[in-house]
């Protein structure tokens, strides 16, 4: 490491001489941007890669058990329709309001003193 010297690890180079405004220009220059993006780009899919290779693995020693989609489900099974297709309430759902009448308001007490 010369001394005197910056070194940029993103460009892999030494610039010039080591002053803020060398910093700066360099730091604002086109290629250095590209480095750092291609750098975090590169981490960002180590990462990604890595999560996908621990789930593979957790999934291979049957630590995660198969999803319940995985499977096709058994012939003759009822698929419920979903929800923005309008049709009978299911059980457990509320049924729609009906429509056409002034909009329900929340009750509210007598207004506050001074209205």
């Amino acid at each position: 490491f010369p001394p005197g010297r910056f070194y940029c690890d993103y460009c892999d180079t030494y610039l010039t001489h080591d002053s803020p405004s060398v910093r700066k220009t360099h730091c604002s220059g086109r290629k250095h941007k590209e480095n750092v993006k291609d750098y975090y780009q590169k981490w960002m899919e180590e990462q990604a890669q890595s999560l996908i290779d621990k789930t593979t693995a957790a999934f291979q020693q049957g630590k995660i058990p198969p999803t319940p989609f995985s499977a096709p489900p058994p012939a003759g099974a009822m698929i419920p329709p979903p929800p923005s297709i309008p049709g009978p309430p299911r059980p457990g759902m509320m049924p729609a309001p009906h429509m056409g009448g002034p909009p329900m308001m929340p009750m509210m007490g007598p207004p506050p003193p001074g209205m």
